[in-house]
């Protein structure tokens, strides 16, 4: 059985979308970026820890992911109130940023890992969208402080890359990892 390492209902959803059955379980980490860890080596840890927090049977698979987005180098985790979540937006206006999630398959000691980067350009917004997309409640509990499936969709002209990898989960990613690893999806 796969188990997927989150409470996301987004990486859930992809998940079901794409017709790979799992079940969930929380890892229940401190994700906290450690001091000099680049973007991508900080996804792939955190995706890993939670992979290897969860307890597993003999047949089990555990599917874990970490998101953050990143603008020049600085990395843009959850904001934590709705101004935090305006400042973010605001630096986001007008610019490209990329968005990075690492992915972590295990089986008992065998792991698999990869980082999936997707380049978001956001469109110039006016203090009034701003204030206006803060407001929303949309951005608290989304890497950046946009939902690119939600409401910022409207602000959001071009990506370069895997769509699911913005939403928080890159599947075509997920679905190549199973497979090296020979874990057997149903086909039909």
């Amino acid at each position: 059985m796969l188990i997927l390492a989150s409470q996301s209902p987004r990486r859930q959803q992809l998940l079901l979308q794409a017709g790979i059955p799992f079940r969930t379980a929380v890892p229940g980490l401190d994700e906290q970026r450690s001091e000099g860890e680049t973007p991508a080596a900080y996804v792939l840890r955190l995706a890993r820890e939670k992979a290897e927090a969860i307890q597993t049977g003999a047949n089990d698979w555990v599917l874990a992911a970490d998101t953050t987005v990143v603008l020049d180098d600085h990395v843009l985790e959850k904001p934590i109130d709705r101004a935090d979540a305006a400042r973010m937006v605001r630096l986001l206006s007008g610019r490209v940023h990329e968005v990075l999630t690492g992915v972590c398959l295990r089986r008992g000691a065998q792991i698999w890992t990869d980082v999936e980067t997707t380049r978001v350009e956001f469109a110039a917004l006016t203090e009034a969208e701003i204030e206006w997309y803060a407001a929303s409640g949309e951005p608290l509990d989304k890497a950046g402080g946009y939902a690119i499936q939600g409401l910022a969709s409207r602000f959001i002209p071009r990506i370069e890359g895997c769509y699911f990898n913005v939403v928080g989960l890159p599947v075509a990613l997920v679905y190549r990892l199973l497979r090296e690893a020979g874990y057997h999806l149903p086909l039909g």
